[in-house]
C-alpha cells in the first residue's frame, strides 16, 4: 500500500504506461464535474469508477482485495478512512470472484491499520493489500472518490 498526495505520486510508484494514464486522468481539469459511473481510460487495462457516497461508521469493516487490478483510490472531495491489512490476514467471508475480481473478508481489529484520506490524497492498493474503504473519518460524511483500476501486468 502507498498513501500519498496526488502531487507526489510520481516519486512513490513505478510510473508504468498504465500508471501514467491513471495519474493523467486524475489530474484532468474537469474531474470535479464528472458523473458517477465507469470511465474508459485505456480499455480493460486502465479504467475508473467515479463514485459519490456517504461514509459509514462500523466496528466490523468489510475488507476486499483484487488479483487482476491495482486500485488507486483518490479522494476528490470530502474525507474517509480506509482500513488496511495484508490480504493473507483476512478471514474470507465471500470467495474470490474471478469475473468481478474481488474477494471479501474480515480482519481482527488489532491487526487493522487505519489510513485517513482527504481531498487531493490517494492510496494505492496492490493485490496483496486487503482494504476496507468508505469508512467514516469521525462522523459519516459525503465523499467524492474516483477509483482507477490498473491491470497487473
Amino acid at each position: 500500500m502507498i498513501v500519498t498526495d496526488i502531487n507526489h505520486i510520481e516519486h512513490q510508484v513505478s510510473m508504468t504506461a498504465f500508471f501514467k494514464k491513471a495519474v493523467e486522468f486524475l489530474r484532468r481539469p474537469d474531474i470535479h464535474s464528472m458523473a458517477d459511473g465507469k470511465v474508459d481510460i485505456g480499455g480493460q487495462d486502465v479504467f475508473a469508477i467515479v463514485n459519490r457516497y456517504e461514509t459509514v461508521k462500523t466496528d466490523a469493516p468489510k475488507f476486499e482485495y483484487h488479483r487482476k487490478y491495482i486500485d488507486i483510490q483518490y479522494i476528490v472531495s470530502g474525507e474517509e478512512a480506509i482500513g488496511w491489512v495484508p490480504a493473507e490476514q483476512m478471514t474470507i467471508t465471500e470467495a474470490y470472484d474471478m469475473e468481478k475480481d474481488i474477494c471479501f473478508g474480515i480482519a481482527p481489529k488489532k491487526e487493522i491499520t487505519m489510513v485517513r484520506l482527504q481531498a487531493g490524497q490517494l492510496a494505492v492498493f496492490y493485490p496483496e493489500d486487503g482494504h476496507a474503504p468508505k469508512l467514516a473519518a469521525g462522523s459519516p460524511s459525503a465523499v467524492f472518490k474516483i477509483v482507477v483500476k490498473v491491470a497487473v501486468k
